[in-house]
Parts: structure tokens; C-alpha cells; sequence
């Protein structure tokens, strides 16, 4: 699985956290990213530090939330090549393989969106994890059902990767 990556630094209570889910809801699976941060919501408490939040593909409107974040987690769909439903995980350079980081499918590339807020000296630290995805070209509201089927899974994934990196999620008690 590429999920792996440079360790960035250790996430701390005293880190800012914003964990944006970002695509395009009209395109099947590249809604991917807005599902997944809703699944999180819904499934865990998280700490006071952190916010979670539905970018879609707002791209420079984001920059306020961005640039207020000490680290960025992105959650989207990527091209990596591997196939649909792989789990990646992308830090620095590799950004550029998610479909939020082209030109083509958002009104902006959030790789400059980022650049711009280094340019103003309040850039985030970023991660970003993806699912490859299985249709992100038919226009449809909801997501494959085989991107349905890996959502739980990619999002323990990301909890269990915020753990190790000293960010801790409580999963919700179900009633």
C-alpha cells in the first residue's frame, strides 16, 4: 500500500489542526474527500485543537482557514498510478498527485494556494491522504459504491496515522 511518507513533525495539543475534506460532489468519486470528512465527523470526537471542514472546491477562498491551521490534512482522491481504491498517503513534493493539487478539476491548484501562503509567511504544515478513485469523470452526486465500501477503512487509516503522529481521535459510542 503507498500509504507511507516523510514523518512530518509530531502533531501537538498546541497545533492548530484543520482536517479539510476537498472535490468536486458532482463528479462521482471525486466527492471522495468531502465524504470522508463528513464520516469522520460523524464517527469521532476530536480533540479541541482541530477542525474539521468541507473545502469542495473553493480553492483561494480556503486561504483563511488555511492559513489560520499550523498543520493542513488534506483529504481528496489522487491519480497515483496504483490501482482504484489504493489508499495513499502524500506529504511535500508528492502532493502534486492529488486531484485537488491540478488545475483541471478545481477553480484553483491548492499546491499554490499553499505556495501563496509561504509567499506570506503563514504556510501549514500538510499531509494529505487519497483514495485512488474507481469513477471520478461520470457526473453523479454520490460516490461509486466501491469508493462507498473503502470509505470506513480509508478513514481508519487516517485516524490511525494522526495517532502515530500524536493526534488522538475517541470514536463515538453508538446508541
Amino acid at each position: 500500500m503507498p500509504m507511507q511518507g516523510n514523518l512530518m513533525d509530531t502533531i501537538s495539543s498546541t497545533d492548530t489542526v484543520l482536517i479539510l475534506g476537498v472535490g468536486n460532489t458532482l463528479l462521482t468519486d471525486e466527492g471522495f474527500g468531502m465524504r470522508a470528512v463528513a464520516w469522520l465527523r460523524d464517527q469521532y470526537d476530536w480533540p479541541a485543537n482541530v477542525t474539521l471542514q468541507e473545502g469542495g472546491t473553493q480553492g483561494l477562498m480556503l486561504m483563511t482557514a488555511i492559513q489560520e491551521c499550523s498543520v493542513l490534512i488534506v483529504l481528496d482522491v489522487v491519480l497515483g498510478g496504483q490501482e482504484p481504491g489504493t489508499i495513499y498517503l502524500l506529504e511535500n513534493e508528492d502532493l502534486r498527485k492529488s486531484l485537488s493539487f491540478r488545475d483541471s478539476m478545481h477553480q484553483t491548484d491548492l499546491v499554490d494556494t499553499l505556495a501563496t501562503c509561504e509567499l506570506i509567511g503563514c504556510r501549514p504544515r500538510t499531509i494529505a491522504f487519497g483514495l485512488e478513485p474507481y469513477d471520478f469523470r461520470t457526473m453523479h452526486p454520490e460516490i461509486s459504491p466501491q469508493a462507498e465500501a473503502r470509505l470506513p477503512e480509508f478513514c481508519r487509516k487516517v485516524v490511525a496515522e494522526l495517532a502515530r503522529r500524536g493526534l488522538h481521535a475517541t470514536e463515538k459510542v453508538a446508541h
